[in-house]
């Protein structure tokens, strides 16, 4: 019945007949008739649309058969959609007919259309250049075009938008809530307007918006372009917004992070500053002080890591990643800060909390005590007969590979001959080859004491010169193929900044190792990762700060 009493109500075939009439109101005669018609004609759009709202798409057609013939027209019209709030009732009406899940053919080309009427409706510059009328009533009432639909887009937004967090808050009266199919209809129709900056608070709301429904009720096609448009720096977000859709929609997270890697390995980047920089600009390391993102984000560059057989770019990359996110950890309020756990759910607790622990927050002289307590916490773990898989062995290894600081450092102490060199020794070991199988591992430990070995020999020596240092490598790696030529090289670039002698011969041992050897990007790595602990840290031995500068000179870059 009350279907019935509607129909009547609404008038609907007068308001057809009128649209046809009226056309695109080219003529003097239907400019008037629809100026005198334009409050009843609103009124009767909004009753439609509170007619329709709660129907579906099917059940508003099979009511209204020729409803998009009605509202197609008024789109048409400039009179109509300039008045008031028509246009937005229209766009209101518009969604309720848009099939969310379309079933066939048909509803897929009525989407289709009804996607058109919508780009039609925000397009000023479409009015502008074929609608003389439209000009000349803008003109009339005071704005230039460009303002005119400024304004225009402006006030529909804001309506949305106050709709949407009235919604939001309305509680549990669910009979004015907004159905999510309605929801989804709008965020699909913001994709070909995702890049109009009056639509930015739109897109925040919607963002931010969360109804009843357990399922996401933003379109993914939203999402993703939302997210295209935010990488690509066509739309800027507050970072709320953001996170909001890093959490929803998994993909976007996934595509963030990829495109943050290959920004970061496609350019010359010449201090781990400007990389720091690059990575606040992309949010994700202050997105990933919750827990779900940074987990997906650290999997991630596991993967990349792994595709990589360990570049050691990317190793820099993750622990830039990794002190970034400890920042932004430290900086959430207390009352708000997960617990670690929520981050490492799977690693030993006590290993991670003295992992977290940078250096500079530490005084110097406990260095050496905590380097101990990591490195023997990490081998009761490794040498556990407990662990399963070289897949435990490896989440072990990334997890010290996130907090590489605390390798250089030990790299930095053995040259200062301040710290347990076995466990230091160890430690380094594990990072280079944690693998055990032949005895590698081993092999490789037995090989680092003795290159550190003749290193220490040379830390005394106050006339050194590159033979000698050549010398005391060669006993070790000559007789055999050196096992492991990263360790080694990590070694002898802490020789050369930590010692006196290896000052002396820095910049001329470096050129014999990077043009006799494939490792100028280790060095170059150990190099920038050294200073930006330097700059971070306040460490200020003016000598080592000299021998790095000319080093990264070496290297075309500046510190």
């Amino acid at each position: 019945m009350a279907q019935d009493t509607t129909l009547p109500k609404l008038n609907f075939e007068y308001w057809l007949d009128k649209a046809i009439e009226w056309g695109q109101a080219t003529t003097v005669e239907s400019q008037k008739d629809v100026c005198l018609h334009l409050t009843q004609l609103q009124e009767f759009l909004h009753q439609l649309y509170e007619t329709i709202k709660h129907l579906g798409s099917t059940a508003a057609v099979q009511q209204f058969p020729l409803i998009g013939q009605l509202l197609g027209r008024l789109c048409w019209n400039p009179f109509v959609i300039g008045y008031d709030e028509s246009q937005k009732t229209l766009m209101w009406c518009l969604c309720c007919l848009y099939s969310s899940e379309p079933q066939n053919a048909v509803e897929l080309k009525a989407n289709s259309w009804i996607r058109s009427l919508l780009c039609h409706l925000l397009s000023s510059s479409k009015w502008e250049s074929n609608e003389a009328e439209t000009s000349a009533l803008i003109s009339a009432l005071g704005y230039t075009s460009a303002d005119y639909y400024g304004h225009l887009v402006k006030n529909m937004v804001v309506s949305l938008v106050t709709e949407l967090r009235e919604n939001q808050f309305s509680g549990l009266n669910i009979q004015e809530s907004i159905p999510a199919s309605r929801v989804n209809t709008v965020s699909i129709f913001c994709v070909p307007l995702i890049t109009l900056p009056e639509v930015t608070p739109l897109l925040e709301t919607l963002l931010l918006y969360h109804g009843g429904s357990s399922k996401e009720i933003l379109s993914s096609e939203f999402l993703e372009a939302v997210n295209e448009a935010f990488l690509k720096k066509k739309i800027s977000l507050p970072e709320s917004a953001v996170f909001s859709l890093w959490l929803r929609h998994l993909p976007s997270l996934e595509k963030a992070t990829l495109h943050l890697l290959d920004q970061l390995l496609s350019i010359q980047l010449n201090s781990l500053e400007e990389v720091a920089c690059v990575m606040k600009d992309s949010l994700l390391p202050q997105a990933a002080s919750h827990p779900a993102i940074f987990r997906i984000v650290n999997e991630i560059f596991k993967n990349a890591l792994m595709e990589t057989n360990g570049a050691s770019e990317v190793v820099t990359i993750i622990q830039v990643f990794t002190q970034l996110f400890l920042q932004a950890y430290q900086n959430e309020n207390k009352k708000h800060k997960f617990p670690l756990k929520a981050y490492f759910p799977y690693h030993h607790q006590g290993l991670v909390r003295h992992l977290v622990r940078r250096p500079f927050e530490l005084p110097t002289t406990y260095w050496s005590q905590h380097l101990k307590y990591i490195s023997d916490m990490l081998k009761a773990l490794v040498e556990d007969t407990n662990m399963s898989s070289f897949t435990d062995l490896l989440e072990i290894w990334f997890l010290v590979a996130c907090f590489g600081e605390w390798l250089d450092v030990a790299a930095e102490l053995l040259m200062k001959a301040a710290v347990e060199q076995d466990a230091v020794l160890w430690l380094l070991a594990f990072y280079y080859c944690p693998k055990n199988e032949n005895q590698q591992r081993t092999q490789t430990l037995v090989e680092a004491q003795a290159v550190y070995g003749h290193l220490v020999v040379l830390l005394s020596c106050t006339d050194l010169s590159l033979r000698d240092l050549k010398a005391a490598v060669h006993r070790v790696t000559g007789i055999q193929q050196c096992c492991n030529p990263p360790l080694t090289t990590h070694l002898l670039t802490n020789f050369l900044l930590f010692s006196p002698g290896g000052h002396k011969i820095a910049q001329e041992c470096i050129y014999h190792i990077t043009e006799t050897t494939d490792t100028s990007k280790e060095v170059s790595d150990i190099l920038i990762r050294t200073a930006y602990r330097f700059n971070h840290s306040g460490e200020e031995n003016q000598s080592t700060v000299k021998v790095l500068n000319e080093l990264l000179q070496k290297f075309t870059l500046k510190v």
